[in-house]
């Protein structure tokens, strides 16, 4: 299947034919994963969202950040009363 690059804003997107995106699942809005092959070539799969995978990212982005004092804890010693 060949298709259409077309220039929205400034930018390029892919048109896809609605009877391509009704069988795959996607709609305006939808979400894809992109990968680039070894030859050149383009693959685009619907994204897929990978509840394990968002936890893990948050677990690690957690797990990066320093442990500092409470705010709440910060200003409650500087406040007065």
């Amino acid at each position: 299947m060949i298709l259409q690059i077309a220039n929205l804003d400034g930018s390029l997107a892919l048109r896809i034919p609605a009877k391509l995106a009704d069988q795959i699942g996607l709609k305006e809005g939808s979400q894809v994963q992109v990968s680039f092959t070894v030859d050149g070539g383009i693959t685009i799969r619907a994204a897929k969202w990978d509840r394990n995978a968002f936890a893990h990212e948050l677990a690690t982005i957690r797990d990066a950040m320093p442990m500092t004092v409470a705010v709440t804890e910060e200003l409650r010693r500087g406040a007065r009363y």
